[in-house]
């Protein structure tokens, strides 16, 4: 079975407002055991466009990652980050 990665690129404009939603995310994230794999670190656009900070998230399946997306946990969490920081989120399969 092929891993599930949520890929996520943020701007964030209120670091506050959206350390409380991080926070919160990890729970739920771990319930539908998720791993932050990459979290924010250092990095550089060699070619094309980026966000200022970029997140990957394992989970062990595909199906993993959509259902932690559509999860009542999650949604109940999403409202933390509006007018916290502009997301772009790409759930994918891995190919291993």
């Amino acid at each position: 079975m092929n891993k599930g990665y949520w890929i996520v690129r943020a701007d964030v404009s209120d670091t506050e407002k959206f350390a409380e939603y991080a926070s919160l995310t990890a729970e739920a994230i771990t319930k539908y055991s998720g791993e932050f794999i990459i979290r924010a670190g250092k990095s550089e656009v060699v070619e094309g466009s980026s966000r200022s900070r970029n997140t990957v998230i394992q989970f062990p399946s595909y199906a993993d990652a959509l259902n932690c997306w559509q999860s009542i946990e999650y949604h109940s969490i999403k409202k933390y980050r509006y007018g916290a920081a502009e997301l772009d989120v790409v759930i994918i399969e891995g190919c291993l």
